[in-house]
């Protein structure tokens, strides 16, 4: 290894300690230091539960399913480290660590650190705390150490591959070995190519509405024909449960491991959990696990010798269970086609004696890259998939951010390599729609399949499909919450109504109502518009969502109404000054697009003063003045 990579692996060791720190700092400081009536209604505690079922899951951990009452608002998520306790007095170890296996409305089912049940379960006054995440971290920086330590081995060569050291090598695929792939574009066979052909590292990049993940499937489907088995990564559980299902479809056999976000069966019975469950040797490992917690309760009541043979006997059982389960983890994985997990989760122990000789990272464009490498590291070749013109990965150490810890190894990759699949035909939105993104940041080189190219609400016309409704002169000035610290705009708010409403009144009875959205970089917006539109009983049948940008990525919608908020005499755009962010939020759309903003405070930055021109030319320009009534 070189003194270069070694001085950039030691750099991005020492960005994962920064972003650990700082969230640390922000759990101790802010959360802990809250008491629980605030931390339940700032949403980092459910308070009081109700426990309504008890088991043991992989590994013997046991498990635990609460129910809460209420609909606040919170902040848990499959996936995240939890701390589940209980505010009876006098009770032995009233704190247990956890990590939520999956949430759905008002229920979550966690899973348990240690071997036993807590004894206080069932005793009332059961909580949940929001805790810090320290796996993750952990699990990044020792895939950097990792990387250094290499010194020969698939590793190091697919180190110095993606690092630039040595030259990705390439061996070229006839195009008609991929010509029997008819549901895929020219493009898209060219990516599935592009994955076949590479020794080391290939690269897709899948614009908004390209078909990145009908392509990544599509590739998987010939992989299989020739690997074992395939990996396939997500930074997210969510997305990591799409591809899941996607992969399903097409007739795969999969396995999906680690947390869910979905619980419907479509996910469920593939994920790994319910694959154990089935198998006909589980039934002994449960068998042998109960007999081993009772006893080890037994054993608690003992003295002297016979508490300690007591415990002795526990543990061969407990032993003789991790033995057969182990088999049986090993016999599932062993013969699926695919594994998918999030990228902290092919850290797992599950996978730990099993390699992959490709590996699959979708969405690689918002995951940190010390996570990027953890799946790599069990592969002897990678695929990075994604699209670096949308939103990056979330960094919260300002230092961190300002020494380029938002920039993936995708966008590294892209920059050495140059060599990449451009997936160039879109599926999701019409001509006018897509034609601003697609000559700020794809050099003009996407086409709208015809199928979406020409299509547009009813009683629009396609040059009217990007509408900017401009607040300019209003006094629609943004504010800002003293609390959350988040901005909002009520004057955007009530014109997007009043366009909203004449939207609703234009569409006749019969007809078919469009799906709608209501997009805003901002959350205290997205608050103050749910709360208006709960109170406007007249657009009660409209199929409508309201989400900050960054949490409608890969989502889409028939209309999608933006609310910029801005709106100051300092002409201060804020982070909307991240052109990423502003390329997803005016890519949600299929079929018409409306833009609320103040063209005096956005107008002089180079992205909007460029959307705004070219809505002039190719949209509806109005003021808010034709919807103040």
């Amino acid at each position: 290894m070189t003194d270069a990579q070694k001085t950039y692996l030691t750099h991005q060791r020492h960005l994962v300690q920064l972003e650990r720190d700082e969230e640390r700092r922000l759990h101790l400081e802010v959360i802990q230091a809250m008491p629980l009536v605030k931390r339940v209604a700032k949403g980092y505690s459910w308070y009081p539960l109700q426990v309504t079922e008890t088991g043991y899951g992989i590994g013997g951990r046991p498990t635990v399913t609460v129910v809460r009452e209420g609909e606040e608002s919170h902040r848990f998520r499959s996936g995240t480290s939890i701390n589940l306790m209980t505010t009876q007095p006098m009770v032995n170890g009233p704190q247990r660590s956890g990590v939520i296996h999956y949430i759905k409305k008002n229920t979550m089912k966690i899973v348990l650190g240690g071997e036993d049940l807590p004894d206080w379960l069932n005793g009332g006054g059961v909580g949940v705390d929001l805790m810090f995440d320290e796996r993750t971290y952990v699990e990044m920086d020792r895939a950097l150490q990792r990387l250094e330590d290499a010194e020969g081995g698939r590793v190091a060569e697919l180190r110095d591959v993606i690092m630039g050291v040595r030259p990705a090598e390439y061996r070229p695929v006839d195009p008609s070995a991929v010509a029997h792939l008819g549901h895929l574009n020219d493009s898209q066979r060219s990516a599935v190519q592009e994955v076949l052909g590479s020794d080391h590292l290939s690269l897709i990049h899948g614009p908004p509405g390209t078909g990145k993940t009908t392509t990544l499937v599509a590739a998987v489907g010939e992989l299989v024909k020739t690997e074992h088995r395939v990996l396939f990564c997500t930074p997210s559980n969510s997305a990591a449960d799409l591809v899941t299902m996607r992969l399903a479809e097409m007739g795969l056999s999969v396995v999906r491991t680690g947390n869910i976000s979905r619980v419907e069966e479509d996910v469920l019975r593939h994920t790994l959990d319910i694959q154990i469950a089935g198998h006909p040797d589980t039934e002994q490992v449960k068998k042998l696990r109960k007999e081993a917690a009772d006893l080890r309760k037994k054993a608690n009541k003992r003295k002297g010798r016979e508490k300690g043979l007591a415990f002795r006997d526990a543990g061969r059982l407990s032993k003789w269970a991790s033995q057969l389960e182990d088999r049986t983890l090993d016999h599932v994985l062993d013969t699926t086609q695919v594994v998918v997990c999030t990228l902290i989760g092919a850290a797992a122990s599950i996978l730990s004696n099993h390699d992959f000789k490709t590996c699959i990272i979708d969405e690689a464009a918002q995951a940190l890259e010390p996570a990027t490498w953890i799946p790599i590291l069990k592969s002897n070749r990678v695929v990075l998939a994604g699209d670096p013109y949308q939103l990056p990965p979330t960094v919260k150490n300002r230092e961190a951010e300002k020494k380029g810890f938002t920039e993936t190894l995708l966008e590294k990759s892209l920059a050495i390599h140059g060599r990449n699949a451009l997936l160039e035909v879109q599926y999701r939105m019409n001509e006018p729609i897509m034609g601003y993104s697609n000559e700020y940041f794809y050099e003009g080189r996407l086409k709208a399949a015809d199928l979406v190219a020409k299509w547009s609400l009813p009683g629009v016309p396609l040059a009217e499909s990007v509408v900017f409704i401009d607040t300019a002169g209003t006094g629609f000035e943004e504010k800002l919450h003293p609390r959350f610290k988040s901005r909002y705009n009520d004057g955007e708010l009530n014109i997007l109504m009043e366009h909203l409403l004449d939207l609703r009144s234009a569409i006749p009875p019969e007809d078919l109502l469009p799906t709608v959205a209501v997009i805003t970089p901002y959350r205290q917006q997205v608050m103050k518009a749910e709360d208006l539109f709960d109170e406007e009983p007249r657009i009660d049948d409209f199929n409508l969502t309201i989400n900050t940008v960054d949490g409608f990525q890969g989502r889409e919608r028939d209309v999608v109404y933006l609310s910029l908020v801005r709106s100051n005499e300092k002409q201060e755009i804020g982070f909307l000054g991240d052109y990423r962010r502003m390329n997803v939020a005016i890519t949600r759309a299929k079929k018409y697009l409306i833009v609320i903003g103040d063209s005096a405070t956005i107008g002089n930055d180079k992205f909007f003063a460029g959307f705004l021109e070219y809505v002039e030319k190719h949209g509806l320009y109005q003021t808010a003045w034709e919807y103040m009534k």
